[in-house]
């Protein structure tokens, strides 16, 4: 098996599992954009999935569904958070991709800031996962 490249990732959703301490998987869909032979994503800085990235690099990749149902074959690679200056650049990247599913999404989004649904967010950064 060689390396996929970011083309094998063509679709919608990519499933990115990162390892807990105990070495036990948590996958998670995510929109995601290729750029440079990388495969980027967008989430909140204090998410978990960051902070088990940070502790530990090594994650798995696949297209899935929108419910994070695996359609692909898994492929390791490596995750790194990329400085604060790219996060602009990638959420252009990003928009122009989900345009219109952005638009059913900003309504939803926008609801559970004001009604406090769900943990605060932290701050947005971007992800760089690269396949192995």
């Amino acid at each position: 098996m060689g390396q996929p490249g970011t083309a094998a990732f063509s679709g919608k959703y990519l499933s990115v599992t990162s390892l807990r301490r105990d070495g036990a998987g948590v996958s998670t869909p995510v929109w995601f954009v290729s750029e440079g032979g990388r495969l980027l994503i967008e989430t909140d800085g204090d998410s978990y999935k960051v902070k088990r990235i940070r502790a530990n690099p090594s994650v798995t990749v696949a297209s899935c569904t929108v419910r994070g149902r695996l359609n692909g074959e898994s492929f390791p690679a490596r995750a790194e958070v990329l400085p604060v200056a790219d996060v602009a650049r990638v959420e252009q990247l990003l928009a122009h991709k989900y345009r219109i599913d952005m638009l059913g999404m900003k309504p939803i989004r926008w609801a559970q800031a004001k009604l406090h649904l769900g943990r605060k967010r932290g701050a947005t950064v971007i992800v760089a996962i690269t396949p192995e």
